[in-house]
Protein backbone atom coordinates (compact mmCIF):
# COMPACT_ATOMS: atom_id res chain seq x y z
CA UNK A 1 0.00 0.00 0.00
CA UNK A 2 2.69 2.58 1.36
CA UNK A 3 4.28 1.82 -1.98
CA UNK A 4 1.36 2.51 -4.44
CA UNK A 5 0.51 6.06 -2.60
CA UNK A 6 4.10 6.67 -3.19
CA UNK A 7 4.25 6.02 -6.89
CA UNK A 8 1.19 8.41 -7.20
CA UNK A 9 2.81 11.00 -5.29
CA UNK A 10 5.63 10.77 -8.16
CA UNK A 11 3.09 10.65 -10.51
CA UNK A 12 1.30 13.69 -9.37
CA UNK A 13 5.13 15.42 -9.56
CA UNK A 14 5.58 14.36 -12.47
CA UNK A 15 2.59 15.60 -14.45
CA UNK A 16 1.57 19.03 -12.06
CA UNK A 17 5.45 20.03 -13.11
CA UNK A 18 4.34 20.13 -17.44
CA UNK A 19 1.21 22.00 -16.05
CA UNK A 20 3.23 25.60 -14.97
CA UNK A 21 0.22 27.51 -17.24
CA UNK A 22 -2.65 27.25 -15.04
CA UNK A 23 -2.23 30.19 -12.72
CA UNK A 24 -4.06 33.19 -13.04
CA UNK A 25 -4.81 33.00 -16.56
CA UNK A 26 -7.71 35.46 -16.12
CA UNK A 27 -5.80 38.51 -14.83
CA UNK A 28 -2.87 38.20 -16.81
CA UNK A 29 -4.26 38.17 -20.60
CA UNK A 30 -4.48 41.28 -21.07
CA UNK A 31 -0.78 42.53 -19.78
CA UNK A 32 0.38 45.05 -21.67
CA UNK A 33 3.91 45.29 -22.80
CA UNK A 34 5.49 47.82 -21.10
CA UNK A 35 7.12 51.41 -22.84
CA UNK A 36 10.80 52.20 -22.52
CA UNK A 37 13.06 50.55 -19.71
CA UNK A 38 10.62 48.29 -17.36
CA UNK A 39 12.03 47.82 -13.90
CA UNK A 40 12.86 44.39 -12.65
CA UNK A 41 9.33 43.76 -11.20
CA UNK A 42 7.60 44.46 -14.36
CA UNK A 43 9.58 42.32 -16.34
CA UNK A 44 9.12 39.45 -14.09
CA UNK A 45 5.33 40.37 -14.52
CA UNK A 46 6.53 39.99 -18.56
CA UNK A 47 8.26 36.95 -18.13
CA UNK A 48 5.52 35.20 -15.79
CA UNK A 49 2.84 35.93 -18.77
CA UNK A 50 5.28 33.69 -21.19
CA UNK A 51 6.14 31.02 -19.09
CA UNK A 52 1.85 30.76 -18.35
CA UNK A 53 1.50 31.08 -21.94
CA UNK A 54 -1.46 33.69 -21.98
CA UNK A 55 -0.55 34.87 -25.09
CA UNK A 56 -2.39 31.82 -26.37
CA UNK A 57 -6.09 30.36 -26.16
CA UNK A 58 -5.06 26.78 -25.84
CA UNK A 59 -1.79 25.37 -26.22
CA UNK A 60 -0.48 21.89 -27.15
CA UNK A 61 2.17 19.35 -27.32
CA UNK A 62 0.85 16.14 -28.64
CA UNK A 63 2.30 13.36 -30.87
CA UNK A 64 2.80 13.29 -34.85
CA UNK A 65 3.98 10.30 -35.99
CA UNK A 66 6.78 8.59 -33.54
CA UNK A 67 7.52 12.26 -32.38
CA UNK A 68 6.44 13.27 -28.59
CA UNK A 69 7.82 15.01 -25.92
CA UNK A 70 10.58 13.21 -24.14
CA UNK A 71 11.76 13.81 -20.73
CA UNK A 72 15.15 13.09 -19.68
CA UNK A 73 16.98 12.21 -15.80
CA UNK A 74 20.46 11.58 -16.10
CA UNK A 75 22.48 10.81 -12.83
CA UNK A 76 26.39 10.80 -12.95
CA UNK A 77 27.32 7.33 -13.35
CA UNK A 78 24.15 5.65 -13.61
CA UNK A 79 21.39 5.25 -16.85
CA UNK A 80 19.55 7.84 -17.85
CA UNK A 81 15.70 7.22 -17.64
CA UNK A 82 13.06 8.65 -20.25
CA UNK A 83 9.44 9.06 -20.14
CA UNK A 84 7.25 10.52 -23.06
CA UNK A 85 4.17 12.68 -22.59
CA UNK A 86 1.42 14.84 -23.86
CA UNK A 87 0.02 17.89 -22.64
CA UNK A 88 -2.68 20.33 -23.51
CA UNK A 89 -3.68 23.63 -21.78
CA UNK A 90 -6.90 25.84 -22.38
CA UNK A 91 -6.93 29.64 -21.09
CA UNK A 92 -9.94 30.14 -22.82
CA UNK A 93 -12.50 30.44 -19.98
CA UNK A 94 -14.62 33.40 -20.41
CA UNK A 95 -17.86 32.11 -20.62
CA UNK A 96 -17.17 30.21 -17.14
CA UNK A 97 -17.33 32.35 -13.73
CA UNK A 98 -15.27 30.20 -11.81
CA UNK A 99 -12.40 28.71 -13.77
CA UNK A 100 -9.37 30.45 -14.69
CA UNK A 101 -7.62 27.70 -17.34
CA UNK A 102 -7.35 23.80 -17.29
CA UNK A 103 -4.17 21.82 -18.32
CA UNK A 104 -4.56 17.99 -19.53
CA UNK A 105 -1.28 16.11 -18.99
CA UNK A 106 -1.22 12.37 -20.52
CA UNK A 107 1.93 10.02 -20.47
CA UNK A 108 2.43 7.96 -22.96
CA UNK A 109 5.26 5.64 -22.01
CA UNK A 110 7.38 3.93 -19.42
CA UNK A 111 5.95 2.96 -15.72
CA UNK A 112 3.38 5.67 -15.94
CA UNK A 113 2.10 5.03 -19.54
CA UNK A 114 -1.38 5.80 -19.46
CA UNK A 115 -1.73 8.11 -16.59
CA UNK A 116 -3.27 11.17 -17.14
CA UNK A 117 -4.02 14.11 -14.66
CA UNK A 118 -6.52 17.40 -15.27
CA UNK A 119 -5.85 20.71 -13.52
CA UNK A 120 -8.33 23.20 -12.58
CA UNK A 121 -7.31 26.72 -11.64
CA UNK A 122 -10.01 29.01 -10.15
CA UNK A 123 -10.87 32.81 -10.47
CA UNK A 124 -11.28 32.47 -6.52
CA UNK A 125 -7.63 33.56 -5.45
CA UNK A 126 -8.07 31.50 -2.29
CA UNK A 127 -9.07 28.54 -3.78
CA UNK A 128 -6.62 25.57 -4.29
CA UNK A 129 -5.87 24.31 -7.70
CA UNK A 130 -7.79 20.71 -8.03
CA UNK A 131 -5.46 18.07 -9.11
CA UNK A 132 -7.47 14.86 -11.14
CA UNK A 133 -4.99 11.64 -12.02
CA UNK A 134 -6.32 8.55 -13.21
CA UNK A 135 -4.53 5.78 -12.37
CA UNK A 136 -4.52 2.89 -14.80
CA UNK A 137 -3.96 0.27 -12.69
CA UNK A 138 -6.89 0.82 -10.32
CA UNK A 139 -9.19 2.50 -13.41
CA UNK A 140 -9.93 5.17 -11.47
CA UNK A 141 -9.72 9.15 -10.56
CA UNK A 142 -8.05 10.24 -7.20
CA UNK A 143 -7.84 13.67 -6.48
CA UNK A 144 -4.75 15.56 -4.40
CA UNK A 145 -3.64 18.61 -2.88
CA UNK A 146 -1.49 21.51 -4.40
CA UNK A 147 1.84 20.62 -3.95
CA UNK A 148 4.41 22.40 -2.00
CA UNK A 149 6.32 25.02 -3.91
CA UNK A 150 9.96 23.50 -2.81
CA UNK A 151 8.87 19.84 -3.62
CA UNK A 152 11.34 18.40 -6.05
CA UNK A 153 9.11 16.29 -8.86
CA UNK A 154 9.59 13.13 -10.54
CA UNK A 155 13.73 12.51 -10.09
CA UNK A 156 14.36 15.68 -11.58
CA UNK A 157 16.07 19.19 -10.84
CA UNK A 158 13.10 21.32 -10.98
CA UNK A 159 10.65 22.26 -8.11
CA UNK A 160 7.29 23.17 -8.38
CA UNK A 161 7.98 26.24 -7.53
CA UNK A 162 10.69 26.66 -10.74
CA UNK A 163 7.52 25.48 -12.95
CA UNK A 164 4.34 26.15 -11.63
CA UNK A 165 3.61 27.96 -8.32
CA UNK A 166 6.38 30.37 -7.97
CA UNK A 167 4.60 34.07 -8.84
CA UNK A 168 6.51 37.73 -9.08
CA UNK A 169 4.80 38.40 -5.42
CA UNK A 170 7.26 35.58 -3.84
CA UNK A 171 10.64 37.42 -4.69
CA UNK A 172 11.68 41.27 -4.67
CA UNK A 173 13.41 42.13 -8.26
CA UNK A 174 16.30 44.31 -8.89
CA UNK A 175 17.25 45.02 -12.67
CA UNK A 176 20.68 44.46 -12.64
CA UNK A 177 21.38 46.04 -16.43
CA UNK A 178 20.86 45.07 -19.99
CA UNK A 179 23.60 42.73 -21.92
CA UNK A 180 23.93 40.47 -24.50
CA UNK A 181 23.47 36.64 -23.95
CA UNK A 182 26.40 34.66 -23.87
CA UNK A 183 27.13 30.71 -24.99
CA UNK A 184 24.61 27.93 -25.60
CA UNK A 185 22.18 26.69 -23.41
CA UNK A 186 22.87 23.46 -21.45
CA UNK A 187 21.82 20.02 -23.04
CA UNK A 188 22.38 16.42 -21.97
CA UNK A 189 25.15 14.27 -23.71
CA UNK A 190 24.10 10.89 -24.07
CA UNK A 191 26.73 7.74 -25.26
CA UNK A 192 24.86 5.84 -27.79
CA UNK A 193 24.47 2.64 -25.34
CA UNK A 194 22.29 4.92 -23.41
CA UNK A 195 19.89 6.21 -25.63
CA UNK A 196 16.70 4.45 -26.74
CA UNK A 197 14.11 4.83 -29.45
CA UNK A 198 12.98 8.52 -27.89
CA UNK A 199 16.05 9.50 -27.40
CA UNK A 200 18.41 8.87 -30.89
CA UNK A 201 17.77 12.16 -32.48
CA UNK A 202 17.88 15.02 -29.67
CA UNK A 203 18.97 18.18 -30.91
CA UNK A 204 22.17 20.40 -30.42
CA UNK A 205 22.78 22.73 -27.56
CA UNK A 206 20.70 25.67 -28.49
CA UNK A 207 22.76 28.29 -29.35
CA UNK A 208 20.81 30.65 -31.40
CA UNK A 209 20.08 33.34 -28.51
CA UNK A 210 23.96 33.87 -28.41
CA UNK A 211 24.72 38.13 -28.48
CA UNK A 212 20.93 38.41 -28.33
CA UNK A 213 19.52 41.29 -25.39
CA UNK A 214 18.66 40.33 -22.37
CA UNK A 215 17.24 41.75 -19.11
CA UNK A 216 19.56 40.71 -16.05
CA UNK A 217 16.97 40.65 -12.83
CA UNK A 218 17.83 39.32 -9.44
CA UNK A 219 15.08 38.17 -7.82
CA UNK A 220 15.54 37.47 -3.77
CA UNK A 221 13.07 34.88 -2.12
CA UNK A 222 10.65 36.37 0.47
CA UNK A 223 10.66 32.77 1.75
CA UNK A 224 12.22 32.16 5.70
CA UNK A 225 14.94 29.66 5.32
CA UNK A 226 14.69 28.71 1.95
CA UNK A 227 16.66 26.52 -1.05
CA UNK A 228 18.20 29.54 -2.77
CA UNK A 229 18.45 32.76 -1.35
CA UNK A 230 18.39 35.01 -4.76
CA UNK A 231 18.27 34.09 -8.65
CA UNK A 232 19.35 35.92 -11.46
CA UNK A 233 17.39 35.72 -14.66
CA UNK A 234 18.76 36.69 -18.23
CA UNK A 235 15.50 37.57 -20.06
CA UNK A 236 15.17 38.25 -24.04
CA UNK A 237 14.30 42.01 -24.46
CA UNK A 238 12.03 41.93 -27.13
CA UNK A 239 10.11 38.77 -26.18
CA UNK A 240 10.51 38.31 -21.74
CA UNK A 241 11.32 34.86 -22.61
CA UNK A 242 13.67 34.08 -19.77
CA UNK A 243 17.00 31.65 -21.24
CA UNK A 244 18.61 30.91 -18.35
CA UNK A 245 18.01 31.32 -14.49
CA UNK A 246 20.85 30.63 -11.94
CA UNK A 247 20.02 29.49 -8.42
CA UNK A 248 22.55 30.93 -5.74
CA UNK A 249 22.43 29.98 -1.86
CA UNK A 250 25.13 31.43 1.15
CA UNK A 251 27.17 32.90 -2.46
CA UNK A 252 27.33 29.54 -4.41
CA UNK A 253 26.06 28.60 -7.99
CA UNK A 254 23.38 25.61 -6.72
CA UNK A 255 21.38 24.73 -9.87
CA UNK A 256 20.72 26.18 -13.08
CA UNK A 257 17.88 26.04 -15.84
CA UNK A 258 17.78 26.97 -19.05
CA UNK A 259 14.66 27.38 -21.56
CA UNK A 260 15.24 27.17 -25.67
CA UNK A 261 12.35 29.64 -26.60
CA UNK A 262 11.37 29.12 -29.90
CA UNK A 263 8.60 31.46 -32.23
CA UNK A 264 5.72 29.69 -33.94
CA UNK A 265 5.02 29.98 -37.17
CA UNK A 266 1.45 32.15 -36.77
CA UNK A 267 3.20 34.05 -33.95
CA UNK A 268 1.46 37.81 -34.37
CA UNK A 269 3.12 38.71 -30.73
CA UNK A 270 6.32 39.10 -29.89
CA UNK A 271 5.61 37.33 -26.53
CA UNK A 272 3.88 34.18 -28.30
CA UNK A 273 7.42 32.03 -27.97
CA UNK A 274 6.59 28.40 -27.07
CA UNK A 275 9.10 25.33 -25.11
CA UNK A 276 11.49 24.03 -27.53
CA UNK A 277 13.43 22.18 -24.87
CA UNK A 278 14.16 22.88 -20.82
CA UNK A 279 17.18 21.48 -19.14
CA UNK A 280 18.68 22.16 -15.79
CA UNK A 281 21.58 20.60 -13.77
CA UNK A 282 22.10 20.62 -9.78
CA UNK A 283 25.84 21.44 -9.07
CA UNK A 284 26.17 19.30 -5.72
CA UNK A 285 24.97 16.38 -7.08
CA UNK A 286 25.42 16.76 -10.94
CA UNK A 287 22.21 15.37 -11.80
CA UNK A 288 20.70 16.64 -15.13
CA UNK A 289 17.05 16.86 -16.15
CA UNK A 290 16.03 17.76 -20.24
CA UNK A 291 12.81 18.14 -21.22
CA UNK A 292 12.91 17.89 -25.54
CA UNK A 293 9.77 19.36 -26.88
CA UNK A 294 10.17 18.62 -30.94
CA UNK A 295 8.59 21.58 -32.62
CA UNK A 296 6.27 18.95 -35.14
CA UNK A 297 4.45 18.24 -31.84
CA UNK A 298 3.44 22.00 -30.76
CA UNK A 299 -0.05 23.28 -31.73
CA UNK A 300 -1.49 27.16 -30.48
CA UNK A 301 -5.07 28.19 -30.70
CA UNK A 302 -6.24 24.96 -32.31
CA UNK A 303 -10.12 25.79 -32.97
CA UNK A 304 -10.83 21.90 -33.76
CA UNK A 305 -10.47 21.27 -29.90
CA UNK A 306 -13.41 21.24 -28.13
CA UNK A 307 -14.11 22.37 -24.38
CA UNK A 308 -15.05 18.89 -23.68
CA UNK A 309 -11.35 17.70 -24.11
CA UNK A 310 -10.49 19.09 -21.09
CA UNK A 311 -13.02 16.95 -18.47
CA UNK A 312 -12.75 13.54 -16.40
CA UNK A 313 -14.14 11.94 -19.27
CA UNK A 314 -11.13 12.19 -21.14
CA UNK A 315 -9.45 10.59 -18.35
CA UNK A 316 -11.33 7.82 -18.03
CA UNK A 317 -10.71 7.06 -22.12
CA UNK A 318 -6.88 7.15 -22.01
CA UNK A 319 -5.56 4.15 -23.12
CA UNK A 320 -3.06 2.30 -21.50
Amino acid sequence: MLKKYAKLKITVAVLAAFSGSVANAAVTQSLALPSGTPDGGAIMDQVYFVNHFYGFKNYGISKKGKKITVLINKSAGKKPTTITLERYLNNNYADDPAVKARDLAIFRSGKLRGTGMLITDFVDENKSQSYAIWIPALRKIRRFAEPAHDDAWGGTDFTFGDVTLRKPKHETHELMGTEAFKGCLGAVALAKNEMNKYTRKLPEAACQHDGKEVYKVKSTTKFDNWWYDYRVSYVDAKSFADYRTDYYKDGKHIKVIDRNWVVPPDATNPRQVVWGYWYGKTFATDHQTWAVIPEVVTVTDDAKKKQSLWTEKTLRKIRR
